[in-house]
């Protein structure tokens, strides 16, 4: 049979081969006016000889072409844990602390032969044997222990794409494992940027495998496979220093769904990535099955099939990226479907009564250094603690919320005590502590501060926990002259404690003062605290430091792809923070006017965005959850961020989370960049959380896991929550207004992403001085998908109703005005209703008292101004 094989290919064929006949002729080809890939026969089978693009101008050629084939196979179970024999000490000692219980097993279990890439018997060839086909070629193998057929083709619409589909068959029992075919195998010198969305990106190749595989910084500099249920989105990619950019992307459907079947399958592995092919080149590669894994056991004569694309384009990696979310996963979809039964406006007003409850809010108030300190139970794992762990989170949320509401609970019961707390957090006692938090948490029997995991002090916790909470506090009460000195202590111990080259150590042990965790670098926005400083204190040295800092942070983490957590339980691994840095630049660029930052908060944000899941998108299937049937849209991941993915972060347990801290910097980055996919993920991500939210309070769910479970162990989220949701909102209705409707923010919160809060200080609406106000019974719009904001002119005291509709059709509303102590009913019968379009224009005006349904157009805004 051999023979006759090798007779055939040997044939010379003249003229057209006819589709669907063995091709006797030495070289192939798939070609359209964008791309060309070229096919020659050897001595090994058809190799892939050459792949180029046609960018306009001139052709772009790939210096290793392959076309090399791998398949797995293991004929028995993979289950047993083998580490390699070459995994250096310190991968096999991680973490090299005792007690990070969180991640010491997880880590253990990534260096299963699986995840290594090393696990069972790989089969490389070259397929011996090609046909013609009417829509493309297909190549065929055949081997003792199994056959493989592919189908080549492209793309009929986007001309980069090459649609592959790979069908093994099995001739012997076992487990098997399809890889995509190595199209071009590169040298590192050629890699410009390489990245596996939610896992790993960079410019380079990462030696520190702990800091690779397991941070993130860089690309790994061995084949490990990554898991999709912590990929934001199902690629691989590598772009090149000739311009060109190679993705794999897996077909829709290939990876696990969220939910199947009435069950949670967020952790059923059925996809993998890597950068790498099992050889160790770098070429973007996937597998599915994985070996061992669901759905990878054949019986002889079952077979088993994979569906995937690459795209090959002249762009650089962001663009082709983009391409997978939209015009492969269909990203934007999740848009159309998503309906909400209840505004941002009213979660955000449920939420007040929530946080003045002491029960539901878990209040406490203690007496410490002779001052009255509050702060809410935290239930979750604090080092140290016997359950009577004390915290607050949003100290910009709480004094926004008080000023915007006028409550007189929040004002009395809750700020005071907030503040003292603060002011005995940070040290003011002379030291090498003065000035830093001294933990973020107040353990209540012990009558101490404490940091999460550890007895340590970071520099980014001053930042956050001195400079961004009392900052935060100072800009709506600038005469507390005790926590301005606290910030003065904390901006000078900052600066002190900054190296020469404008970077920080990532902690100091609380008792010995030396820097702790060796192997980490602080590729954190610790600078931003000096930006606070200088805003709040005005000197100059301050924002020179802050600059020092970035200018370092933008060398040696935005340029890499290199980014570090704040999350001291998972020791640090990439998290929101990467977001927050975004922010921070853009707040540093609003100072100095220097490109360079805005460019950099743009690249941060980019990354950023792979942390949000594109998959898988809903497909209108009925799930039964707690005896309730539900639509799968509702549980879907999509649109949501993780706290942090990759290899070892909560995201590959309990998937993704509610707190969208970054949506109102990605509508803000929108209005800079006009890039669609920061809008639409900020929409995506803030639509419709109903059913993560307990029903009572309206307080969502941290991790998607929850469901409706409400806040938990932790209380404090809700502030959070009421932050990033006003912070949203009026990005929504500044964008939507080109301007003309804005109000100044304040500072990052700490630790959870960018959001900002609003009110300390007047506001434009239409070129007229405002202020916000959002009384807690005042207004009321009728349709949830319509939320709203009040404000009210500073000279005429004319009250406006910002509505924006959160949908992607018309909506029709009705607001209603409820008299109170300075809105009175007759005010409302006798005063005028005018109804204006986002560019301030005069649509309808009628007495209030006659007030209508209103028609808010998709994504737009209608304002009613009511005087009186």
């Amino acid at each position: 049979m051999k023979i006759l094989k090798r007779l055939l290919q040997g044939m010379f064929v003249l003229g057209a081969v006819c589709p669907g006949i063995l091709v006797a002729q030495e070289k192939l080809s798939l070609e359209n006016e964008s791309i060309s890939l070229q096919w020659q026969y050897t001595r090994d089978g058809y190799k892939l000889s050459s792949v180029s693009l046609d960018n306009g101008s001139n052709s772009l050629n790939f210096k290793k072409t392959s076309g090399l084939y791998t398949i797995l196979y293991s004929s028995g179970s993979l289950d047993s844990v083998k580490y390699p024999a070459d995994l250096p000490k310190d991968a096999l000692q991680f973490p090299p602390e005792e007690g990070y219980s969180l991640i010491d097993k997880a880590w253990q279990r990534r260096l299963h032969p699986v995840e290594m890439n090393v696990a069972g018997d790989a089969y490389h060839f070259f397929p011996d044997q090609a046909l013609r086909e009417k829509n493309g070629l297909r190549f065929l193998q055949d081997t003792e222990g199994f056959s493989v057929e592919s189908d080549w083709s492209l793309h009929p619409e986007y001309q980069h794409d090459v649609l592959v589909t790979l069908t093994v068959t099995a001739k012997k029992a076992g487990y098997y494992s399809i890889a995509s075919p190595t199209l071009h195998a590169a040298s590192p010198d050629e890699l410009a940027w390489g990245t596996i969305p939610g896992h790993f990106q960079g410019n380079e190749l990462q030696s520190n495998f702990v800091l690779g595989y397991g941070y993130g910084q860089g690309i790994p500099d061995r084949p490990v496979l990554t898991r999709e249920r912590t990929a934001g989105t199902l690629t691989s990619l590598i772009s090149l220093d000739n311009g060109a950019t190679i993705a794999v992307i897996p077909e829709p459907g290939t990876g696990r769904k969220a939910w199947r079947k009435n069950k949670n399958t967020h952790t059923e592995w059925r996809l993998g990535l890597s950068l790498m092919n099992r050889q160790g080149e770098l070429s973007p590669t996937a597998y599915h099955p994985v070996l061992g894994e669901k759905d990878s056991y054949l019986k002889a004569g079952e077979s088993r099939t994979f569906q995937f694309r690459y795209s090959i384009q002249a762009q650089e990696w962001y663009d082709v990226y983009k391409h997978a979310v939209y015009n492969v996963y269909h990203f934007k979809d999740i848009l159309d479907v998503k309906q909400t039964g209840f505004s941002l406006t009213n979660r955000l007003l449920a939420m007040l009564d929530y946080v003045v409850d002491d029960s539901t809010s878990m209040w406490n108030v203690h007496e410490y250094q002779g001052k009255s300190i509050g702060a809410q139970s935290y239930l979750g794992a604090v080092v140290g603690s016997d359950k009577d762990a004390m915290k607050n989170s949003d100290y910009g949320a709480m004094w926004m919320l008080a000023e915007l509401t006028g409550d007189t609970v929040l004002r009395t019961t809750r700020l005071p005590y907030a503040r003292n707390f603060k002011l005995v957090q940070s040290q003011g006692e002379e030291g090498f502590f003065q000035g830093a938090a001294i933990g973020q948490y107040y353990l209540q029997k012990s009558r101490r501060f404490t940091e999460e995991w550890g007895d340590y002090v970071e520099p980014i916790a001053l930042t956050y926990y001195t400079m961004l909470d009392i900052g935060n506090i100072l800009l709506y009460e600038s005469n507390d002259h005790e926590l301005r000195e606290r910030l003065r202590l904390g901006a000078e111990r900052l600066l002190h404690w900054q190296k020469e080259d404008g970077s920080w150590e990532v902690a100091y042990d609380r008792e010995t003062e030396a820097p702790r965790f060796a192997d980490l670098t602080d590729l954190r926005p610790t600078f931003y605290g000096l930006l606070v400083a200088y805003r709040i204190l005005g000197e100059q040295k301050y924002l020179d430091a802050a600059c020092k800092g970035a200018d370092w942070f933008l060398k040696h983490a935005v340029e890499k792809g290199h980014f570090l957590g704040v999350c001291g339980d998972f020791r640090f691994v990439p998290d929101f923070a990467t977001g927050q840095s975004a922010q921070a630049l853009l707040d540093l660029y609003d100072l100095t006017d220097k490109q360079e930052y805005l460019d950099a908060a743009v690249q941060s944000a980019r990354i950023y965005t792979g942390s949000i899941y594109t998959h898988a998108m809903p497909e209108g299937d009925k799930i039964m959850v707690k005896d309730q049937e539900m639509d799968d849209w509702q549980l879907t991941q999509v649109g949501f961020s993780f706290e942090h993915g990759s290899t070892l972060g909560s995201a590959t347990r309990n998937g993704p989370i509610f707190l969208a801290s970054h949506a109102g910097m990605f509508v803000r980055l929108f209005s800079l960049t006009q890039d669609s996919l920061f809008l639409d993920m900020a929409r995506a991500g803030s639509w419709a959380q109903d059913a993560f939210m307990e029903p009572e309070t309206k307080v969502a769910s941290y991790y998607w896991k929850e469901l409706n479970g409400g806040a938990l162990r932790f209380p404090h989220h809700a502030w959070w929550q009421i932050g990033w949701i006003a912070d949203y909102l009026l990005a929504e209705m500044e964008m939507r207004s080109g301007g003309a409707i804005s109000f100044p923010r304040g500072f990052i919160t700490p630790k959870v992403g960018p959001h900002q809060p609003y009110g300390f200080a007047d506001g434009k609406v239409f070129g007229k001085t405002a202020k916000l106000w959002l009384p807690k019974n005042l207004l009321q719009a009728d349709n949830p998908m319509v939320d709203y904001i009040g404000a009210v002119d500073a000279a005429t005291k004319d009250l406006y109703v910002i509505l924006a509709n959160n949908s992607n059709g018309e909506q029709l509303t009705r607001v209603q005005l409820t008299p109170n102590d300075v809105i009175s009913e007759q005010h409302i019968q006798t005063n005028k209703l005018t109804v204006l379009d986002e560019n301030g224009l005069v649509l309808h005006s009628a007495p209030a008292k006659d007030l209508l349904d209103i028609a808010v157009p998709k994504h737009g805004l209608r304002i009613l101004k009511i005087s009186y």
